[in-house]
C-alpha cells in the first residue's frame, strides 16, 4: 500500500508502521527526496501516538512479556531518529538534537526491556589509552553482534524458503531486510526470531549512528560558537569606532 493511498488517521497501527517501514528501508539503500523523508517522520510520530494510546509497553516488562504482534513497534523511534537525521533542510544542530534524543529514547527502551547486552551498558572510560581500548573493544564486540543478527535473519528467510513458503523465485538473491514484513509469519516462533534479530541490528546502527551525530553536534557547536564569539568582538570593535 503506498503512502498516499489513506489518510493517516484512517490507518491501522500496523498499516502505519509497514509504511514507515518502506519509507525507512528506501531511505537507508538510496536518497529518497526530502519530502518523502518528512512524510516518514510524521507517519513515526503518528505512530508512536497511536502505541502511547494504546499502551502497548509497560514501563515493568522484559522483552519475554511483550507478544510477538507488538515487538516491531520497538523499532518506532530508531526509525524516527534515522528518518529526521536525513533531512537536509533547517537548522542542521536542531536536527541532529532532535535524531539523538529518539535514538536515545529507542536505546532506553531495549534497555529497559533487557534487550542490550550488558557490554554496552557498561561505563566507557573517558580519556587515556584504557579509554580508547575499551570503546575500540565495544565496537569490535557490536560490530559481531551486527554480523550475528544479519546473518540470523538471512538463515530465517533461508529456512522459509527450502520450506516453499516464498513466492519470490529471486528471494535468495536479493539483500536481506531487516524485518521485513514477507520473511515469515510475525506471529509464530520464527516470526518473534526475526523482530528479535532486527531489534538486536537496530541497536548495533543506532549506537554507532549516535556516536557519530555526537561527533557532529560537538564540531558544529564549536564552530557556532566561535562564530558568536567573532560576531561579539567585532560589534564591540565596532562599538568603539561609533563612540570616538
Amino acid at each position: 500500500m503506498g503512502i498516499g493511498e489513506l489518510k493517516m488517521e484512517e490507518m491501522s497501527l500496523p498499516a502505519l508502521f509497514e509504511c514507515v517501514r518502506q519509507v525507512h528501508s528506501s531511505a537507508s539503500e538510496s536518497t529518497v527526496d526530502q519530502e518523502t523523508v518528512r512524510k516518514g517522520c510524521e507517519l513515526s510520530r503518528k505512530c508512536e501516538e497511536m502505541i502511547s494510546k494504546l499502551g502497548l509497553f509497560s514501563s515493568n516488562e522484559v522483552k519475554d512479556d511483550i507478544s510477538t504482534a507488538n515487538l516491531k513497534y520497538l523499532l518506532v523511534p530508531y526509525y524516527l531518529g534515522e528518518l529526521t537525521e536525513k533531512i537536509s533542510e533547517g537548522d542542521r544542530l536542531q536536527i541532529l538534537k532532535a535524531s539523538q534524543a529518539k535514538l536515545k529514547e529507542f536505546i532506553a527502551f531495549c534497555e529497559a526491556m533487557e534487550l542490550v547486552p550488558e557490554d554496552e551498558l557498561e561505563p566507557s572510560i573517558a580519556a587515556g589509552p584504557n579509554g580508547f581500548a575499551d570503546r575500540r573493544a565495544k565496537k569490535i564486540a557490536r560490530f559481531k553482534r551486527q554480523k550475528e543478527a544479519e546473518s540470523k535473519l538471512l538463515e530465517l528467510k533461508e529456512r522459509k524458503e527450502r520450506r516453499g513458503r516464498s513466492t519470490k523465485a529471486s528471494a535468495l538473491s536479493t539483500p536481506v531486510e531487516a524485518g521485513e514484513e514477507d520473511v515469515l509469519d510475525e506471529d509464530g516462533e520464527e516470526g518473534r526470531e526475526v523482530w528479535l534479530a532486527t531489534i538486536s541490528l537496530s541497536l548495533c546502527k543506532a549506537i554507532d549512528l549516535l556516536e557519530m551525530l555526537r561527533k557532529e553536534d560537538e564540531m558544529l557547536s564549536a564552530i557556532k560558537e566561535k562564530q558568536l564569539e567573532e560576531d561579539k568582538h567585532r560589534s564591540h570593535k565596532q562599538f568603539l569606532m561609533n563612540a570616538q
